[in-house]
C-alpha cells in the first residue's frame, strides 16, 4: 500500500485471508485498499467481515461509514459512524464524519452536535472547522426561515434583516430595519446600541449619539453602548468626556476592541501625551484592524513630536507610510483581480504577480 500498488496489496491481503479466514485485521486492510481503489461496495463487504470477527476493531466502523457515505447510503453511514464514536469517543475524525453524513442526510441539527464535539477534540482542524461552520449556517438559515413563516412581522425578523444588512455594509437599509424593530419593541435591550452603530457607520454622528444615550437609559449596564458613546465623543473632539466613558466601560469589560487606540486619542485631546504614547504604542500590537494599526502609528508620530522624541517620531511616521503604501498596493491588486474577472480576455492583460 505504501508503494502505491493497490492491486498487489489487495492480492496480498486476500492471500492472508485464505490462510487465516478469521484474521479480522486482514479484512480491515483489504477494506481500506478497496476504498482507495474506489470500490466502496467491496470495501463495505470486507469491513463488515472484519467487524463480524472483531466488533470493537478500532477504525473499522469509521471507514465502513465513509464507504457508505461515498455511496450516498446516508442512514447506514450514520449508524456505522455512531458506533465508532461510541467505541472511540475521543477520535475527532469519527465525530467529523458523523457530522458530514448527517449533513448529507439533511439532519443539520444533529450534525452541529457531532461537529461541535469534533471541534472540541481538534480545534485547529481546518476540515472540521469548515464542516462545522456549514452545519451552523444551515441551522441558522433554517431557524430564520421558520421565524419568518411563524411571524413575519415580529421585531426579531426586522432585527435579523438589519444585522444581515449591517454585515453587508448596507447601512441605510440596516438603519431602516432597526427602526422598524424598535417601533415594535421600543424597550428591547440592545436594539438602540445596534442602531447607533449603524448611524455611526453611515456618518450620522448626532443620531448615533442619541441612539447610544437611549440605550443607556434603557440599560445602564450596556458597556458597549457606553464605550461606543465614548469613542464617538473622541471622534467629535471631546476627549475629557470620551476618556470618562471609555474608562467606565473598561471597568465593566476590560480589553474592549480598539480601547487602547481610542483612549490614547482621548489622552491626546486632554493633553496627556505621555499617557497617549503608551496607549497608542500598545494599540499597534493589540488591535486586529489594519486601519486602526495604521492610524495608531500616525497618531503616535504626532505624540512623539509633541514630546520632542524626534527619532521615535520619525520611526513611527516611517512605519505609517510603509503600512499606507502596502494598503494602496493591496487595493490596486484587488482592483486588478476584479478587472481580470470582469474582462479576462480584454486588451490589457494583467501581469502575473511575481511573488
Amino acid at each position: 500500500m505504501r508503494a502505491g500498488d493497490l492491486g498487489a496489496a489487495a492480492a496480498a491481503f486476500e492471500g492472508v485471508i485464505r490462510d487465516s479466514p478469521r484474521f479480522a485485521e486482514a479484512y480491515f486492510d483489504l477494506g481500506l485498499v478497496r476504498q482507495q481503489q474506489g470500490r466502496n461496495g467491496d470495501a463495505i463487504t470486507a469491513l463488515e467481515h472484519a467487524l463480524a470477527l472483531r466488533p470493537a476493531l478500532r477504525g473499522a466502523n469509521l471507514f465502513l461509514g465513509i464507504a457508505h457515505y461515498q455511496l450516498t447510503q446516508n442512514d447506514a453511514a450514520i449508524a456505522a459512524l455512531q458506533r465508532e464514536t461510541k467505541l472511540n469517543p475521543k477520535d475527532p475524525k469519527a465525530w467529523m464524519w458523523l457530522g458530514v453524513a448527517e449533513l448529507a442526510a439533511e439532519k443539520a441539527d444533529d450534525a452541529v452536535v457531532a461537529l461541535d464535539k469534533a471541534a472540541t477534540l481538534a480545534p485547529d482542524d481546518v476540515d472540521i472547522l469548515y464542516h462545522r461552520g456549514r452545519a451552523h449556517l444551515l441551522v441558522s438559515k433554517s431557524s430564520y426561515t421558520r421565524m419568518f413563516k411563524v411571524d413575519p412581522h415580529s421585531w426579531r425578523v426586522h432585527e435579523v434583516l438589519a444585522q444581515a444588512d449591517a454585515e453587508s455594509e448596507h447601512h441605510a437599509d440596516a438603519i431602516a430595519e432597526f427602526l422598524a424593530a424598535i417601533a415594535l419593541a421600543p424597550t428591547e435591550p440592545g436594539l438602540h446600541e445596534e442602531l447607533g452603530s449603524e448611524y455611526r457607520n453611515d456618518g450620522k454622528l448626532a443620531e448615533a449619539e442619541a441612539a447610544f444615550q437611549q440605550e443607556l437609559q434603557l440599560n445602564p449596564l450596556n458597556y458597549l453602548a457606553r464605550y461606543k458613546l465614548g469613542a464617538l465623543a473622541v471622534e467629535s473632539g471631546d476627549g475629557a468626556r470620551g476618556k470618562e466613558l471609555i474608562e467606565a466601560a473598561l471597568q465593566q469589560k476590560p480589553g474592549l476592541l480598539n480601547a487602547d487606540y481610542n483612549l490614547g486619542r482621548a489622552e491626546m485631546q486632554v493633553g496627556d501625551d505621555a499617557a497617549a504614547a503608551v496607549l497608542l504604542k500598545r494599540a499597534t500590537t493589540t488591535s486586529s484592524e489594519p486601519e486602526i494599526i495604521q492610524q495608531a502609528w500616525y497618531q503616535l508620530a504626532i505624540v512623539y513630536r509633541r514630546l520632542h522624541h524626534l527619532p521615535e517620531a520619525q520611526e513611527a511616521m516611517a512605519v505609517f507610510q510603509k503600512l499606507k503604501e502596502q494598503d494602496a498596493a493591496n487595493s490596486q491588486n484587488s482592483l486588478k483581480k476584479f478587472q481580470e474577472k470582469q474582462d479576462p480576455n480584454g486588451p490589457a492583460p494583467i501581469p502575473e504577480n511575481p511573488h
